[in-house]
């Protein structure tokens, strides 16, 4: 133990110099000469030469716990998203600032359908929510014509969805199902409904894109959905409107593939005939027929894909 301890301390004492004329590098300790030989005697060292690899240093070396690690640490500045991507000219920011207009135009009628639906006149607030939709569609459409897609754009679209779409149509729901339905059980389909719109925007936001499918009803087309059956008034018992909310807020997460609007145009003219002639009979029961067509659509398109495979 007393050898050990020695040796130990005249390692951690080595002098750095110089052999031959050359500078050693960091890796190469010499021991003083007057030490050399007794050493080699003790410790049975190389007689060709009294260099100590460094592995052989640390082996014996004392390590101390308060020692922080030895790996930079990466400190280089963020590199931050620009808010409209490629060239900034006045057009482009006229541009730009429209497209947004367009999505805070939607945000803002969502607010407005709450306060309305508050006041006890929900059909009016279903007409907002409608607006809302129209604004919706309109910014991304803008945005891709004008060249000014960004993510601020997507992100800035995303949380207009959620107040409303994710906020507005639940309450409107709400609002028109007071007095007809109990109170609880209208309260728990609107919370469905916003639970179901923050889980698929916040899927959407992180979820690789199809484009030919949804997956899963997406929150526009739900709030279209709701906002129009309050608007047209459907003369549906009250348990039957709120199965169909909470069914609706649970295929809005589904995974079911559902037809984008620019697939369903393109459809032969003849399909839309019956809807249109259908409309002009009784609109209320053609707008719940295609309703329903359009959610069995994607458990049926599921099922085909599943046997193609």
């Amino acid at each position: 133990m007393r050898r050990s301890s020695t040796f130990a301390r005249q390692v951690l004492l080595v002098r750095v110099g110089r052999r031959d004329g050359d500078q050693l590098n960091g890796t190469d300790l010499v021991l003083p000469e007057h030490r050399v030989d007794r050493q080699r005697r003790r410790y049975g060292f190389d007689r060709r030469g009294i260099t100590l690899d460094r592995a052989e240093i640390e082996a014996v070396a004392p390590v101390s716990p308060v020692l922080g690690p030895t790996t930079g640490v990466d400190e280089s500045p963020a590199m931050a998203i620009p808010l409209l991507p490629g060239a900034r000219t006045p057009a482009r920011r006229m541009k730009f600032a429209l497209v947004n207009a367009c999505t805070l135009a939607s945000l803002v009628l969502g607010i407005n359908a709450i306060f309305v639906a508050m006041n006890g006149q929900p059909r009016i607030a279903a007409l907002l929510l409608i607006a809302c939709v129209a604004f919706d569609g309109l910014d991304g459409a803008l945005a891709r014509k004008f060249g000014v897609a960004s993510p601020f754009g997507a992100q800035m679209d995303s949380l207009a969805d959620m107040c409303s779409f994710g906020l507005a149509a639940p309450v409107v729901v709400y609002a028109s199902l007071a007095g007809s339905a109990p109170t609880a059980a209208a309260a728990v389909a609107a919370a469905l409904v916003a639970s179901c719109a923050a889980i698929r925007l916040a899927r959407f936001n992180v979820s690789p894109k199809d484009g030919r499918f949804f997956c899963g009803v997406p929150t526009t087309m739900a709030a279209a959905v709701l906002a129009l059956g309050v608007a047209i008034e459907l003369p549906l018992p009250a348990a039957v409107q709120i199965g169909g909310v909470a069914l609706l807020a649970f295929t809005m997460v589904s995974s079911f593939p559902y037809a984008k609007l620019a697939r369903l145009v393109k459809l032969p003219p003849w399909l839309w005939l019956a809807p249109a002639v259908g409309a002009l009979v009784d609109i209320r029961l053609t707008f719940a027929l295609v309703v329903v067509g359009y959610l069995v659509s994607g458990p049926l398109l599921w099922l085909h894909q599943r046997r193609t495979v």
